[in-house]
């Protein structure tokens, strides 16, 4: 559970699943990350052998960051919570819309 505690990891992990992404990108991605707690979080997810960074010798410099084996691994064990929690989501909307109205003042 360490490697995933963090606000936005998983929301990154779920990016990175579609294909390599650079700083940027998953800064406009994951939307209300700081630039700081982006770098760190990412920093966190390459030490923990999950994210792989690449910088590329190009002027001006340009970094990828990807999945690795492990992180896909871990994405594939996340699926099922998600899925779990995309249900209770339509679940709740499902009630939401079936609740009788509360009493008129």
């Amino acid at each position: 559970m360490s490697v995933i505690d963090g606000k936005w990891k998983v929301s990154l992990l779920w990016e990175l699943e579609q294909c390599p992404r650079r700083f940027g990108e998953l800064r406009r991605l994951v939307s209300g990350v700081s630039e700081k707690v982006l770098t760190a979080q990412l920093r966190e997810l390459e030490r923990d052998g999950l994210v792989h960074r690449e910088v590329f010798g190009e002027v001006p410099p340009r970094v990828e960051y990807s999945l690795t084996p492990l992180g896909q691994e871990l994405n594939a064990a996340l699926e099922p919570l998600g899925a779990w929690g995309s249900g209770q989501l339509l679940a709740d909307a499902a009630r939401a819309e079936v609740s009788p109205p509360g009493p008129r003042p």
